[in-house]
């Protein structure tokens, strides 16, 4: 064989390699869509993905582990051999779906060892896969380790782990162990799910936030998401599909059997990035007060079309007045928050704040007041037409939108998510705090504003001769 055919030799064994290599098509962006590469980017500990079927993200979650254990991963700086955990519903499910998927995107060059809990070595493919040793980059021997939650908890004790991958939606327990297995380490858990049991604890803790935990990531990936579905797959798939299944295997939402008050609210676009306020926008602050239960305020701010941005967030519980009024003048003084003649902030509150406390012959107004703080107690309390105002500033019907928070106020995000109706046209009476100073504020607007006009020179310089002297 001579110089040229042995080139050409060479070429033809790489060619043959990188069809193979399913991982190469996916970096290179030729098997993966945005969706994906946003759960790849980011850097949190605790990432979901809801996605329905077919929507990549499986795909995504066997490409992480493969990341992982070969010491590749293109956004986070890993320089050491892993040990981590592919957990999934069943033995069964495992060898179909997420083992499958891993086997995929592993070269079979990478792999050192394997062993089996069914099935023989020499056929891996087919069997049922204890663990795989393999290669990384640095010349260390990295573990994938396979688990299925019909194990039960306590095949899930006693291992110091990198990350766990969650192929759908474990038991509660099974999630609680695994992530104390990553504790030692900083290690990761990431999740890919369709969340066909409802309102379980994923929806809880990692949806609603609950505990505002700052690790917690999630996105929704839906079948539009993914270039490589056609549009008569989709047709196909929707015409077998009930209004309801739609919502969970398209979409990847949670199945809701409780009715939410405020479906109208979309986080893609009621929730926003902040951004600096114009000083005439900035309007009224509105509390909830709560001395063991949260106290609840926020900001609200109104542009020249009518609109009302939800600016800052102040929440807390079993704290007294001082204690809520320093932190609303610190927050105020961090967004260059106005004050009346007096000097004052003024805020609208719960009319039960004119009742006395406990501790004092004064009642909660006076205490505000006390710490500059003006409240005003008449406040329109009416239930159903506040939810009713709410939910037009949410969507109207024509679609649009008046209201926009701050993804800050990340506990009025929270209850909008959770708020559910009870019996009757009662939502339920808990976890309502922020929604009860929204009612509020938002009961106090007009139903239209007129737009500013427009000042002439004269004008537009007495505006900032008036700001200036109020600062």
């Amino acid at each position: 064989m001579n110089l040229v055919e042995k080139i050409l030799k060479i070429e033809e064994i790489q060619n043959e390699r990188k069809k193979k290599d399913k991982l190469s098509k996916y970096n290179t962006g030729e098997k993966v869509h945005i969706k994906q590469l946003e759960f790849h980017k980011c850097l949190k500990k605790n990432r979901w993905v809801f996605g329905g079927n077919r929507t990549g993200k499986t795909e995504c979650g066997a490409v992480e582990v493969v990341y992982m254990a070969r010491g590749i991963h293109p956004y986070r700086k890993i320089e050491h051999a892993t040990n981590g955990w592919v957990v999934s519903l069943s033995t069964q499910v495992q060898r179909d779906v997420a083992q499958s998927k891993i086997l995929n995107y592993l070269n079979p060059d990478w792999i050192v060892d394997v062993a089996m809990l069914q099935g023989r070595k020499d056929n891996y493919k087919n069997g049922v896969i204890d663990y795989i040793l393999v290669k990384n980059v640095f010349g260390s021997i990295s573990k994938i380790g396979f688990k299925s939650c019909d194990q039960g908890r306590e095949k899930f004790q006693g291992t110091s782990l990198d990350y766990v991958w969650f192929d759908e939606e474990p038991p509660y327990d099974i999630y609680l162990e695994c992530r104390m297995r990553v504790l030692d380490n900083d290690g990761d858990i990431f999740a890919t799910m369709t969340p066909l049991k409802g309102m379980t604890f994923v929806y809880d803790e990692i949806y609603l936030n609950k505990f505002n935990d700052e690790n917690v990531w999630y996105e929704f990936i839906t079948w539009d998401d993914n270039p490589f579905i056609s549009e008569k797959a989709k047709k196909n798939m929707r015409l077998s599909m009930s209004a309801d299944e739609l919502k969970t295997r398209e979409r990847g939402e949670f199945l809701d059997f409780g009715g939410r008050v405020y479906p109208e609210f979309d986080e893609n676009i009621n929730v926003i990035e902040p951004f600096k306020i114009p000083y005439d926008w900035q309007d009224k602050l509105s509390i909830d007060p709560g001395l063991r239960n949260p106290l609840s305020c926020h900001w609200y701010a109104v542009d020249y079309d009518g609109n009302v941005y939800v600016v800052a967030e102040h929440y807390d519980s079993d704290k007294d007045i001082d204690y809520h009024s320093k932190e609303i003048h610190r927050i105020s003084k961090e967004l260059g928050w106005h004050t009346n003649r007096n000097g004052m902030i003024e805020a609208l509150i719960d009319s039960a704040a004119n009742q006395t406390t406990l501790a004092s012959v004064k009642s909660v107004a006076d205490l505000f007041y006390e710490h500059k703080i003006l409240v005003n107690t008449n406040v329109n309390k009416d239930v159903f037409s506040g939810i009713q105002r709410v939910k037009a500033y949410l969507k109207n019907s024509e679609g649009g939108t008046k209201l926009y928070i701050f993804n800050t106020c990340k506990n009025l995000i929270r209850e909008i998510k959770s708020y559910r109706w009870g019996k009757g046209d009662n939502p339920v009476k808990q976890d309502d705090h922020s929604l009860d100073e929204l009612r509020y504020y938002i009961m106090s607007r007009p139903e239209n504003r007129p737009k500013k006009p427009e000042l002439n020179f004269v004008q537009r310089n007495k505006e900032r001769l008036i700001r200036s002297l109020r600062r």
